[in-house]
């Protein structure tokens, strides 16, 4: 073999090594991108596809929250104005964050509960605490009603629609702004006379 001439396994070797920094490039690039669309304002970490929209709720049956009662899949299929379903936790900043925006949300609209991952003496606490916007509670201490939602985390909400259509949905903590903007004229459109 000349010196001109590299021996295979030496250009395996090269090849081996250059592997990670391509791919290590390829995942700056992407977060380069991505950190240039939240400067931008193009990219929001909480506008997550929301494949359910304008599709039934999925099935599911909830047991009580002291002190309320649970709801399931059929109670919200029987609905004939829409209701707001929330998924929260005690745990939650968010949610405890979002809580005042709910109260005051709590004479324009119907809102049903779901406690996510708690402990239900927890999840009472939190709501005497900090106040209980819900007219009907379930509890889903095992987060098995979550994934048949299909939620990333809590606070999430859901506007169902008459027929228990989900009609709007959010993975983020509800502001004065996204009711005033969005959820209550969408909530206007959907009542019924």
């Amino acid at each position: 073999m000349s010196n001109s001439e590299t021996p295979p396994n030496a250009s395996r070797r090269r090849l081996l090594m250059a592997l990670p920094l391509a791919g290590a490039g390829v995942v700056g690039v992407a977060f380069w991108k991505m950190l240039s669309g939240m400067e931008h304002g193009s990219f929001n970490p909480h506008d997550i596809n929301a494949p359910v929209l304008n599709r039934p709720v999925p099935d599911f049956t909830l047991p009580d929250q002291p002190p309320m009662q649970g709801f399931n899949t059929q109670d919200l299929r029987n609905l004939t104005q829409p209701v707001l379903v929330n998924f929260f936790a005690s745990w939650c900043i968010p949610c405890l964050a979002e809580m005042p925006t709910l109260m005051t949300l709590k004479d324009k609209l119907t809102m049903w509960g779901i406690a996510y991952k708690d402990r239900p003496e927890n999840a009472e606490n939190f709501l005497k605490h900090s106040g209980n916007p819900f007219s009907r509670l379930g509890s889903d201490h095992e987060g098995r009603v979550g994934i048949e939602w299909g939620i990333s985390g809590v606070p999430e909400t859901f506007l169902i629609g008459p027929g228990g259509v989900i009609r709007w949905h959010t993975a983020a903590p509800l502001t004065d702004d996204i009711l005033s903007q969005t959820l209550l004229p969408l909530v206007e459109k959907l009542k019924t006379p």
